[in-house]
């Protein structure tokens, strides 16, 4: 994912992170302070990692957005860079703890690029380190598991432990190395990311089974409170625009992931394509 958006004057915004992937980010010409699992962090043009999240992360930022990055598979940290996903929960740390010199990736960014070009220059270096180094491909188990998230977060995890031929035990064990949360937490996190999303409008819309996925309106609103800290009527009056961004590529990813859509396909909450860089016209 590529963004920006430019503010007038320097009055300091809040917004919030939300991410149920691991990422590679690098933010270059604004001021970000993220509220982390070790504390307040401040960035600015620099690369770095993120974990995966257990409940939103607050921001504060002045000077717009202006970032790219790439999202990765669960236990994609621990094989590119040989950091801890489950360790990474709630945290974000300069990308030199995953062995690389911070100005190999940010120093990719030029006033001079187009945003999608950034954005695929960074591809191309992650690619090219993948190829250097033979980087494995994550647990192929993990990745299961996230598409359970996807389809069915309601279903049973012994289910699914039998589906894979193994022992929900090693499920678990699994969980918690490539996704730092108990199988359960996953699930229960994909309920209340797909129920935002269809309060921002970013969801499939035909899925009404996102809004009986609780038991009922109390479950729904104690369960949201858990992760966003609001019910779900004050975070659809209060949402933020990056929080929104954010749940759009998931819901995104998560409907390519099932097959729901093509990658660069219209979006079901999407009236028309976009434009590409060079303006032609594509599906996205």
């Amino acid at each position: 994912m590529v963004a920006y958006a430019f503010q007038d004057g320097t009055e300091i915004l809040e917004g919030s992170l939300c991410n149920d992937a691991p990422y590679l980010r690098s933010a270059v010409g604004v001021d970000w302070k993220v509220d982390t699992r070790d504390g307040e962090l401040a960035i600015r043009d620099e690369t770095f990692l993120c974990g995966q999240h257990s409940t939103i992360m607050p921001l504060r930022y002045s000077g717009g957005i202006k970032v790219a990055g790439l999202m990765l598979r669960p236990g994609a940290l621990r094989a590119l860079f040989g950091v801890d996903d489950g360790k990474m929960l709630d945290r974000i740390v300069p990308i030199e703890h995953g062995g690389i010199d911070d100005h190999d990736v940010t120093s990719i960014f030029d006033e001079s690029l187009q945003p999608t070009a950034w954005l695929m220059r960074i591809e191309s270096w992650l690619a090219e380190y993948v190829t250097r180094t033979g980087a494995e491909p994550p647990d192929p188990l993990a990745q299961a598991l996230e598409r359970q998230a996807f389809s069915d977060p309601n279903g049973s995890l012994s289910e699914f432990a039998d589906k894979q031929g193994i022992s929900l035990r090693t499920v678990e064990r699994m969980a918690k190395r490539d996704f730092g949360l108990k199988p359960n937490q996953i699930m229960r996190r994909a309920r209340i990311l797909d129920l935002a999303a269809r309060l921002c409008g970013v969801a499939d819309q035909e899925e009404e089974d996102i809004m009986l996925r609780f038991f009922d309106q109390a479950h729904q609103i104690r369960e949201f409170q858990t992760f966003f800290g609001m019910s779900p009527a004050d975070f659809q009056r209060n949402r933020s625009v990056l929080l929104t961004l954010s749940l759009e590529i998931r819901q995104a990813r998560r409907l390519e992931l099932l097959d729901r859509i093509e990658p660069g396909a219209v979006r079901p909450w999407m009236r028309q394509p976009f434009l590409t860089a060079n303006s032609s016209r594509i599906r996205s």
